[in-house]
């Protein structure tokens, strides 16, 4: 049976081109000012919009960035059923043939394609409170998964730091990357992350 095509609709169409238009200013505009400078009119100018449109869609400059960023947060939440899947054995075989984990490619991609929104609001002009969300919904999910089940709903407080310290250390990974112009592949920065799980003190820092 064949599935039927939706057609977008105009009014749907209007809506996405007005969103990117908004989308663009808004990183524009937060790379060159910061953030906290910019009002709803410098967006407007920016995205060549009236600032009616624009509260047709968002009540104010914040609710544009949360939904934006909330946007990029829920494409990310998508990798959760896989990242919840991974061991470490299996994540220990693959390290050792010096394969990268197909889902952290993924991710590093979906990343990638996100990457101008990405460097304006984790920089240092962005918005401070992005961060520790981007962190919560994939680094602290992603250290989680590879602990042996009996640590995963663990109480001590041992643990909790683990997790801490190693979705802080992800997420200054990712950051650089975003910093550094993404200049490494996907498959690079996978096993980069890779890398860093199992690395011990006085081994050898190379790739």
């Amino acid at each position: 049976m064949s599935r039927a095509v939706v057609a977008e609709s105009p009014v749907d169409r209007r809506v996405a081109k007005t969103r990117r238009a908004l989308r663009q200013a808004l990183i524009e505009l937060t790379e060159e000012r910061g953030l906290d400078a910019l009002g709803v009119g410098d967006i407007c100018e920016r995205a060549d919009i009236n600032r009616g449109t624009f509260y047709n869609h968002f009540a104010d400059k914040e609710a544009l960035v949360v939904a934006l960023e909330d946007e990029v947060l829920t494409e990310l939440e998508g990798f959760r059923p896989r990242i919840a899947e991974l061991d470490m054995v299996g994540f220990a075989k693959l390290r050792l043939a010096k394969r990268p984990l197909p889902v952290l490619v993924d991710l590093f991609d979906s990343l990638r394609e996100q990457g101008d929104f990405l460097h304006a609001m984790l920089g240092p002009k962005g918005d401070g409170s992005f961060g520790p969300r981007l962190r919560d919904c994939v680094c602290t999910d992603l250290v989680t998964s590879v602990l042996h089940e009996r640590y995963r709903t663990s109480a001590d407080p041992f643990v909790g730091y683990y997790v801490s310290f190693y979705a802080a250390a992800y997420m200054g990974v990712i950051s650089r990357w975003m910093e550094t112009g993404m200049a490494e592949s996907s498959e690079d920065m996978a096993r980069i992350a890779m890398r860093l799980f199992f690395i011990k003190p006085g081994e050898s820092i190379v790739l």
